[in-house]
């Protein structure tokens, strides 16, 4: 029987019959309501006319979240006094609840993708509401695209709804409304706001320090356990606590030990049974209830009158450049913070406790970030190569994909022979899209099945799939054991898993089989038969082995029938030759210590104790890298022997010559490669020229140009063409390292191209070179010396050398010859920096404006010093006094034999 009073209480209901006409007329509309008010079961009720008198219709509802489907199916179910199955079903990978009466049906994003791919018409359906598209999954944001496209060219009928929890419908409108020229599409608001809560601030104590990676200080959670004993005590009914993850939840259910409430903790890893028993109510005693964001929405935990809200959330980063993804702790958005509020007011008035100061609020991002500006794009990218748009340009996307992500993607497909030279997905890439895995794992099973064993690989790739908890370890094998024995949750869902995967390789047998049966042309005798290859070989032409040269990959057109090969490999050979398969960047060779090299590059390490330490090859499975941390931390790895690492990941084995600056001189070498890990090196006795003027130049570059011979005339006609080049330009050259290295092919050669080692950079004679770079051309090379002297005569007779090496040229000279020199001496139009000294040879003063110093600082000059020196001329009138570099007796001797 329906329960016409739970649905009449649904604020929701006063917006619908807007919403229908909004479908009416326009066939989209952007549903804005706020949490509480019925959007997730009254909507899709009243579309499928299970609710009032509307046509009948099937409707899809796509959620975010396994979770969120469940509880979503099981609500409206109860609404109508079903049980699920029946008038309301519900599919999430590994489980499904349909009958032939469902006309509601609830999904995860991923499973609707799926179905999108197979059947882009989505035959039979009538209406598809995009629930909580505001959360900015990348699945939702994708599914959304597709169908907006699949309505603008194959169903212009269908029905398409986005709907939002938060204010940012405008964009949501643009979008849906951005194909048929008509305008955004209509946006329907309900105005109800469920029970109403009432909003208090509780901030952390001082001291507190900001989460980092997956950090969280202990303070912080001490506070939170401390808020939820304080409104246990305060408010009646159940504590709902948003904590950003399962770490965090276990280390609060510790400290709220001894509460008088039962504590219970909520997140995505939990078995469906601890979930559904969150969902279903308390017998009478009253909970905390621990929860990551997957209670954010869609969701009405029964009982719930306090929410405490530590702040925090968790969001994915990819590092592109070692293919290496993390979690980062963030500040939850103010739209996930509206959210989590919501879930006190569902089905009373409520409270919210907030575990930050309310000045925070204005630091807050408004939205979380999309998840396509941070997630690995790899499975994106297959999706809209498969969509036939690979670079997903044409789509409705409310953000384009970054550029240097889609690059990274389109590496992995390229790798795993999803996609051809235009990135367009090719036969193997749609059988890859329909698994449902991401990209990588899609190949370790295809590839590594006809080696394994069907059921081994199916599940290994499970395993895979899905991080193992903590407990399982950090050995995959023995995560492998533990999940075929376990009770856990994890256990239940890997089998589930495995179960799928096997089944889709029986399908995937069975259709290349009738492929093959039925499209196979008759082979002539002595024709070539190319089969396909189980491994993905993109090898430079120098690779020495062919990756399959090991034997140990079978080629999948003969697999299947050979199980006495498959039954001779151990679970520890084939969870290191699928691993490796799945993630070949990721094979690494022991450094000692329990420390490793990827083939990717990157330094990674075990954990202290960890029986993986000791072995000489891993295939990582799961890795992160801290912040501030030197190497990746392996979290998850399997043993795997080096024939298997190289024939897994041979599209990475390279044999070359290397010539490279290394520790201050050349070094030639033959090397073989497996990505940066090297395999074996030999001295190259004639390395290619070219290579090593490059190592020569690169060296030069690290160095500096000191590794040239420079005499003491070679550095002053570097300042003295540096000085031209300041204060006069072209045609003088740049004397800067940076502009003379990017020259070096102008004035090193013909030195540079005959060196083969660092000794013979320094017999170059730098000075020689230099001057290779003077515009001796335009003639201005024979005016150096007008333009630039090495010296500048002085009233006393005395060539002085000018130093240029400063920003303005410097002439050091004894004051005394400079007697009778009215003005400052200039070069090419640039005053002199005069550095007076006295009769021994030290600073006396410096001026630039000789004329000044005659008038006001000759005076104190000749004052302090003239006791000091007697037997020098310090005469009144140093304008009239005749320049000398002697003393007065050697002055007046000369001056005596004068004729």
């Amino acid at each position: 029987m329906i329960r016409t009073d739970a649905l009449d209480r649904l604020p929701v209901r006063e917006a619908v019959p807007d919403l229908l006409a909004a479908l009416d007329e326009r066939g989209t509309a952007v549903l804005h309501s706020p949490p509480g008010t019925g959007k997730t079961t009254l909507v899709p009720l009243v579309l499928a006319g299970l609710v009032g008198a509307g046509p009948q219709r099937r409707v899809l509802v796509a959620e975010p979240r396994r979770m969120a489907v469940r509880a979503a199916a099981q609500r409206m179910a109860w609404l109508l006094g079903q049980e699920t199955g029946r008038s309301v079903g519900f599919t999430v990978r590994g489980q499904r609840s349909v009958g032939p009466s469902t006309r509601v049906e609830v999904v995860t994003t991923g499973v609707l993708l799926q179905r999108l791919q197979r059947n882009p018409e989505l035959a039979g359906v009538d209406v598809v509401l995009i629930d909580e598209c505001h959360e900015r999954h990348l699945d939702a944001d994708t599914a959304l695209a597709f169908l907006v496209d699949v309505r603008a060219t194959l169903r212009p009928e269908l029905k398409l709804i986005a709907a939002s929890a938060t204010g940012d419908t405008p964009a949501w409108a643009d979008l849906l409304g951005s194909l048929d020229g008509s305008g955004p599409a209509p946006v329907v608001s309900s105005s109800g706001t469920g029970f109403g809560v009432t909003v208090h601030f509780a901030p952390p104590p001082a001291g507190i320090r900001p989460a980092h990676g997956t950090w969280v200080d202990p303070g912080l959670l001490r506070h939170v356990a401390g808020t939820v004993r304080m409104a246990l005590d305060r408010h009646p009914g159940d504590v709902l606590c948003f904590l950003p993850g399962t770490g965090e939840i276990a280390r609060t259910a510790g400290m709220l030990d001894g509460v008088d409430a039962e504590v219970l903790q909520l997140h995505g890893r939990a078995p469906a049974a601890v979930q559904d028993a969150v969902l279903s109510g308390s017998a009478g005693r009253r909970r905390v209830v621990l929860a990551t964001s997957v209670a954010e929405s869609s969701l009405t935990v029964p009982g719930v009158r306090v929410v405490v809200d530590s702040g925090l959330a968790r969001e994915p980063r990819t590092d592109h450049a070692r293919g290496l993804g993390s979690l980062a702790t963030v500040p939850v958005s103010i739209a996930a913070a509206t959210q989590r509020r919501g879930r006190a007011g569902r089905e009373a008035v409520g409270t919210v406790y907030c575990c930050w100061a309310e000045a925070d609020d204005l630091r807050r991002p408004r939205f979380p970030s999309p998840e396509i500006k941070t997630a690995d794009l790899a499975s994106f990218a297959l999706r809209v190569s498969c969509w036939g748009d690979p670079s997903a340009g044409g789509l409705a996307l409310l953000d384009a994909p970054p550029a240097g992500a889609m690059a990274a993607a389109r590496e992995v497909l390229t790798g795993v022979e999803a996609v051809d030279a235009a990135g367009r997905a090719n036969e193997r890439g749609v059988r890859m899209s329909r698994i449902g895995l991401h990209p990588r794992l899609a190949r370790a099973l295809l590839d590594g099945a006809p080696t394994v064993g069907a059921r081994r690989a199916a599940e290994i790739v499970a395993l895979l799939s899905e991080e193992s908890p903590r407990e399982y370890g950090d050995d995959l094998t023995a995560a492998w054991r533990a999940a075929r024995h376990g009770r856990d949750g994890y256990a239940a869902r890997w089998r589930a898993e495995t179960r799928r995967l096997s089944s889709s390789l029986s399908e995937e047998s069975v259709a290349r089989r009738a492929s093959s049966d039925s499209a196979a042309p008759e082979v002539p005798a002595g024709s070539e038969v190319s089969v396909p290859k189980p491994i993905a070989s993109e090898s430079s032409s120098t690779a020495p082995t062919d990756p399959r040269s090991t034997g140990l990959l079978l080629d999948a057109a003969s697999a299947p029938g050979d199980a006495s090969m498959r039954s001779g490999i151990s679970d520890d050979t084939a969870a290191g030759l699928i691993t490796a398969l799945a993630f070949p960047e990721r094979v690494a060779r022991a450094r000692g210590g329990g420390a490793f090299l990827m083939a990717s590059g990157t330094a990674a390490e075990v954990r202290g104790g960890s029986g993986l330490s000791g072995v000489p090859w891993l295939a990582v499975a799961v890795a992160d890298r801290p912040m501030a941390a030197a190497a990746a931390r392996v979290r998850l790895a399997a043993v795997v022997e080096e024939d298997i690492a190289l024939s897994a990941a041979g599209r990475l084995l390279s044999e070359g010559e290397e010539v490279h600056w290394h520790e201050g001189d050349v070094v030639a070498r033959s090397v073989r490669r497996l990505g940066a890990i090297e395999l074996v090196a030999r001295p190259l006795r004639h390395p290619p020229a070219d290579l090593v003027r490059t190592a020569l130049v690169d060296g030069l570059q690290r160095e500096g140009l000191g590794l040239l011979r420079w005499t003491r005339e070679a550095h002053d006609l570097r300042h003295r063409l540096g000085f031209l080049h300041r204060e006069l330009g072209a045609p003088w050259a740049d004397m800067a390292d940076e502009a003379l290295l990017a020259r070096s092919g102008e004035w090193l050669e013909p030195e540079l191209s005959r060196a083969k080692r660092r000794a013979d950079l320094g017999r170059i004679p730098a000075r020689e070179a230099l001057q290779r770079l003077m515009p001796w051309a335009s003639g201005e090379a024979a005016r150096l010396e007008e333009l630039a002297p090495e010296r500048i005569g002085v009233p006393s007779g005395s060539r002085i050398r000018v130093e240029y090496s400063g920003g303005q040229p410097v002439l050091a000279v004894k004051l005394q010859e400079l007697f009778g020199l009215g003005e400052t001496p200039s070069v090419a139009g640039v005053p002199v920096l005069l550095h007076l000294l006295s009769p021994a040879g030290r600073p006396a003063a410096v001026t630039a404006d000789l004329t000044s110093f005659w008038k006001e600082g000759y005076r104190s000059v000749r004052a302090e010093l003239r006791g000091r020196y007697p037997k020098h001329p310090w005469p009144l009138d140093p304008l009239t006094a005749q320049p000398t570099r002697h003393t007065k007796a050697r002055s007046a001797r000369d001056g005596s034999r004068e004729p």
